[in-house]
């Protein structure tokens, strides 16, 4: 499957703003199952200077400053990308979906490189650390020793969808997880982030993941332009196979309609776009993403 992807963000700012600096990690990843066939980043004003680099977790960020004054800024990431998730890591196959967590946890005992990397998301990050005992206690319902780590997993993701309310209204980048445990409610990026303390308090691996999902419109209605957003979940190590991720949002596998811009161990690894200006007065951002399959002259804009 081929798709189409505009992610675009606009601001507005009360006041003039005489220098701005910015970063944006809007760039879809290349990996097994997954291939960029074409990006473009434009930035409106045009940068004064601009660079992109390779972070710590191999993701592309791009950095552009505008040293001259402006009201308004809009960056918009336009790709071609190409999922074919039966590429990936197979699921189905017995090393994934057998080993239990009392022998993930004596496999992550080894020094090998893939054990060394994987390691350092079990450390704390910003907005997942000095895990409470209430998240510990929510984890160890899903996860004993002598259960699969896959199968605990995919209990994990599915109680989350099921005792977790969607409310965008609740939660901001800074709210913090126990708070989000404790109310029950937020977005995707507070679901992955329960997950991820979860599943790190009981001595696992586990990564945060920011992309995409191609949203579909109801039975016999048009898909609008622009109403589809960014899109967060989490992935677990399970030793002597790989990554396995798994969305809570949408109580789902990730497959071809998720599309990985970035890995993380939080949020604060990987906002899509971030920055600080020289200005006063507030500014109003707009954030439009419009995800559907590749077609030869699709013309999109908004």
């Amino acid at each position: 499957m081929v798709f189409s992807l505009i992610h675009k963000t606009s601001y507005k700012y009360d006041n003039t703003v005489s220098y701005c600096h910015n970063l944006a990690i809007l760039k879809p990843r290349n990996f097994k199952g997954q291939e960029l066939l074409d990006y473009h980043l434009e930035i409106t004003p045009k940068p004064t200077t601009f660079k992109e680099n390779i972070d710590f977790f191999g993701n592309t960020v791009f950095h552009f400053s505008i040293e001259n004054q402006l009201k308004e800024l809009t960056v918009t990431a336009t790709s071609k990308v190409k999922r074919i998730y039966e590429e990936q890591n197979d699921i189905k196959t017995s090393t994934c979906k057998t080993i239990t967590l009392e022998e993930a946890q004596k496999k992550l005992k080894k020094i090998t490189p893939e054990i060394i990397d994987a390691k350092q998301f079990l450390l704390d990050s910003t907005f997942v650390k000095n895990i409470s005992a209430e998240i510990k206690d929510y984890a160890r319902i899903s996860f004993n020793k002598e259960r699969s780590v896959f199968e605990a997993a995919n209990d994990l993701m599915k109680r989350i969808f099921t005792d977790f309310t969607f409310d965008p209204s609740f939660s901001t980048v800074a709210t913090p997880i126990d708070e989000v445990m404790r109310e029950k409610k937020g977005v995707c990026q507070d679901f992955a982030q329960v997950a991820i303390a979860c599943i790190r308090s009981i001595g696992l691996p586990a990564k945060y993941v920011s992309g995409y999902i191609e949203t579909l419109p109801p039975p016999g209605k048009e898909k609008l332009i622009g109403t589809d957003a960014s899109h967060a979940w989490f992935s677990v190590f399970i030793p002597d196979f790989g990554w396995v991720d798994f969305d809570p949002t949408n109580n789902q596998i990730p497959k071809n309609q998720h599309i990985v811009t970035a890995y993380g161990r939080d949020y604060y690894d990987v906002p899509p776009l971030k920055g600080v200006i020289y200005g006063s007065g507030k500014s109003t951002m707009n954030v439009a993403v419009d995800i559907r399959p590749f077609k030869e002259n699709l013309n999109l804009s908004f």
